[in-house]
């Protein structure tokens, strides 16, 4: 797996924000759209395009355009959805499936509760997103999940991620054999005895959302 921690003043500056406890939701939720924009810019370096030309006002120019079948975006329910918005501002053709998913706090291992994927995923490259990369099970099992679908190749968005979470999707997925992408903000310190990420940002999807 690479691991590709995004290195942007804006980024630092808006992650920073989003760690501040006094923070509010409205501009907790602005944000994190914001940053998933400029990680979503690194996440695409390797999107698929072939050339295509198009008759400018003066000549003929060969550009390119997103190669079929489309990319497809996966947020993982339900924090996953607040990242959402920011990365169809940069891919807005993309396709958007949905995987529920959620760490079980006694095992930290993840359970799927719902699944909204083509049955086919041969050929796609799928962008995952999951605001914290913690104990690392919940995106191993999402990536896996996909893969046996057929996607062959996945990007993850996080926020931030643990070394221990790193470790462990590498771990668990060291014979895939499908190429994986993680771009994050950051690379915090380490996990707590709970684990939630050190320093972290706290329980993103309740930030984001409110705590139900």
């Amino acid at each position: 797996m690479h691991v590709h921690v995004a290195d942007h003043p804006l980024i630092s500056h808006k992650l920073t924000v989003l760690r501040d406890r006094e923070t509010d939701s409205p501009t907790f939720r602005r944000l994190a759209e914001e940053l998933v924009t400029l990680l979503a810019y690194e996440a695409t370096r390797d999107v698929r395009v072939e050339p295509v030309d198009v008759q400018t006002p003066v000549a003929t120019a060969t550009g390119v355009r997103l190669t079929s079948p489309r990319p497809l975006v996966v947020p993982i329910l339900r924090a996953g959805l607040g990242m959402l918005e920011g990365m169809q501002r940069l891919l807005p053709t993309a396709e958007v499936g949905f995987l529920g998913m959620i760490r079980n706090e006694e095992t930290l291992e993840a359970d799927t509760y719902a699944e909204r994927l083509p049955d086919d995923l041969a050929g796609r490259q799928c962008y995952v997103l999951d605001p914290m990369l913690a104990t690392g099970g919940t995106l191993a099992a999402a990536i896996d999940f996909l893969v046996k679908r057929g996607a062959d190749h996945i990007t993850a968005v996080c926020l931030l991620a643990a070394p221990e979470g790193v470790a462990r999707v590498e771990r668990d997925l060291a014979d895939i054999g499908v190429p994986v992408t993680l771009v994050t903000a950051g690379l915090d310190e380490r996990l707590d005895e709970n684990g939630y990420i050190v320093p972290g940002l706290g329980d993103a999807g309740d930030r984001l959302y409110g705590v139900v």
